[in-house]
């Protein structure tokens, strides 16, 4: 009998892209089809909103996950953005992994205190992308932006403008990221959206890629 491959996915992007709240989506998922899973917080840029308020109720749902826990940690945002030892180590953990890494040029940094990172030959480091942000908001702003994160394995559509979001806001996200995959020569894995839009979306986006339905999870651990 073959080994079963594991997923092990990291999640990047610019400051409020939504990293985190797919980051988490996915552990969520995998969790619920009864797949072995460990979620690691590994923002330690600014890391205000985080997993550490919902570390216990991530646990409970059976996942295992690395984090500080805000009990832990002192004072608002800079403090507690140190590494715990286990985190240095995780890639040496059996079954599925889910990393949720700060954000920019400075949270893929991280990978670099990471044992066997650019070793494993199953890590894939996803670029989340939300063309209503500044950075992100063309599809040249998009090429360099990514550009300037080191390596990048794929992005993911997460074009959304809170609770004003529409599907068209999302399907355009979706034609101008996918444009920009192009030229850097990185797929488009998936679209994600909060659960209404993905409804109205279907499977699949404008330009075939996966839909993933979002629960909204990350307005609450605002620490």
């Amino acid at each position: 009998m073959s080994a079963i491959t594991p997923i092990i996915e990291a999640y990047v992007g610019e400051y409020a892209s939504g990293k985190s709240e797919n980051a988490v989506n996915r552990a969520m998922e995998l969790c619920r089809k009864a797949l072995p899973v460990t979620l690691v917080d590994l923002d330690t840029v600014e890391p205000v909103y985080t997993i550490r308020p919902i570390k216990r109720e991530l646990e409970a749902m059976g996942m295992t996950v690395v984090a500080w826990e805000t009990r832990d940690t002192v004072g608002l945002g800079e403090a507690g953005n140190v590494m715990k030892g286990a985190m240095r180590w995780v890639l040496r953990r059996s079954g599925n992994i889910i990393m949720d890494v700060g954000y920019g040029v400075h949270g893929a940094r991280i990978f670099n205190l990471i044992e066997g990172a650019y070793e494993n030959p199953y890590l894939e480091i996803i670029a989340v992308i939300n063309m209503s942000r500044p950075f992100t908001a063309t599809v040249d702003r998009i090429v360099d932006y990514v550009s300037t994160l080191g390596r990048v394995d794929a992005l993911l559509n997460n074009t959304h403008m809170a609770e004003e979001t529409t599907v068209e806001i999302v399907q355009n996200g979706a034609r101008g990221i996918a444009e920009a995959g192009r030229i850097l020569g990185l797929p488009l894995i998936a679209t994600a959206a909060v659960g209404e839009i993905a409804d109205r979306i279907g499977a699949r986006d404008c330009v075939g890629s996966p839909v993933r339905p979002l629960e909204r999870i990350m307005p609450k651990t605002f620490w």
